[in-house]
């Protein structure tokens, strides 16, 4: 059915974000109490629909069942990276070009020739700043066990938001070696007969983190310690034995408009490729390349501009009632549009730390 012969009834029972139709109104109010759409969500630029994440609005536009009218103009005036519907052509082209960034291979090869690897020293800093200080870790593990397959950090890599490296060592395991894992890694035997023990380096990063605040004290705003960036941070932070808050960490693996749509997380190599323009992870790894596409998908993230909310989150106590049971009947009442103008993020957008 053409959508603008739709009747009034369809209309009002048709979700203001997804655009999902309901036969009853209660369905709907069901729907927004569970859905938790929001101004965080991304947005097509084009029919202005709210998609879970950006591999949903991806499909939308160009996957294997688009909407055919958002398909065409996609096609004519859309950035392949950010999603952005841009004036014309040409406004695309100049956009994509700076969209698109270049390997870290090549811009950051005067800053590890700089370290060559071994930049072993971490400092704190005592100055109070409005925001909190970013910085992005990447390890490299080699294995542990009879098989190998128990991974154990054998380089660490820590870079602030400028793509300059903080702190770049190897480190020697708790336990014997019995996989170098060199064909990934690049770590040999002797890289690691001299280096850092885990127990310094996880020392060394713990208090590099909290810069000088106790961690019961540690908040998102108003505090010393840094905001932590990465990919499968629950990972690597365990393998190097490090302890931090949960809302001081920023992870690419689970932020949510960057999950498949099947809601698992997409590898970093993808995330790169298909957001930044370009690859990495092919051969030998090096954990710099990791710190600088988190980092930059991080960057990303933050710069969107969406529109600010005294209380964003639906979890603020602010807003716990939006969605009562007890507030069935004046739902209902509300316009579709009303119902999205109250409705809030089950997930904190990276863009609020701006």
């Amino acid at each position: 059915m053409d959508y603008r012969t739709e009747s009034s009834e369809t209309l009002r029972n048709k979700c203001a974000a997804c655009f999902r139709q309901f036969n009853r109104l209660e369905h709907l109010v069901e729907h927004m109490r569970t859905s938790y759409h929001s101004v965080h969500e991304p947005v097509c630029g084009i029919c202005k629909k709210h998609c879970r994440s950006f591999e949903s609005l991806r499909e939308h536009l160009i996957g294997p069942l688009p909407k055919q009218e958002c398909k065409n103009v996609f096609n004519n005036r859309g950035c392949r990276f950010c999603l952005a519907i841009l004036d014309g052509p040409n406004a695309r082209r100049l956009h994509q070009e700076r969209c698109q960034m270049v390997s870290s291979a090549t811009t950051g090869l005067n800053a590890r020739l700089a370290n060559l690897g071994v930049r072993e020293s971490l400092t704190i800093d005592n100055t109070h700043t409005r925001d909190p200080q970013v910085v992005a870790i990447a390890c490299k593990m080699v294995g542990g066990g009879s098989d190998g397959s128990l991974d154990l950090c054998g380089r660490v890599c820590i870079i602030d938001e400028y793509e300059n490296i903080i702190f770049h060592a190897y480190v020697k395991p708790p336990i014997p070696v019995t996989s170098y894992r060199y064909e990934t890694t690049g770590i040999r035997q002797e890289h690691l007969r001299d280096a850092i023990p885990l127990k310094q380096v996880q020392r060394k990063i713990q208090d590099f983190l909290c810069n000088g605040e106790p961690m019961w004290k540690i908040r998102p705003r108003g505090s010393r310690a840094r905001i932590l960036v990465g990919h499968g941070l629950d990972h690597d932070l365990d393998r190097l034995q490090v302890e931090y808050p949960a809302i001081m960490t920023r992870d690419t693996a689970k932020y949510p408009p960057l999950m498949k749509t099947s809601k698992l997380s997409n590898s970093l190599k993808y995330l790169t490729q298909a957001y930044l323009g370009y690859d990495i992870q092919i051969g030998i790894q090096d954990p710099y390349d990791d710190c600088v596409a988190t980092m930059r998908l991080y960057m990303r993230m933050k710069s969107q501009a969406h529109k600010r909310e005294d209380y964003p989150l639906a979890s603020d106590p602010q807003n716990r009632n939006n969605y009562a049971s007890w507030r069935q009947t004046e739902l209902e009442r509300m316009s579709p549009e009303e119902m999205l103008a109250i409705s809030r993020s089950d997930y904190y957008c990276w863009c609020l730390d701006r």
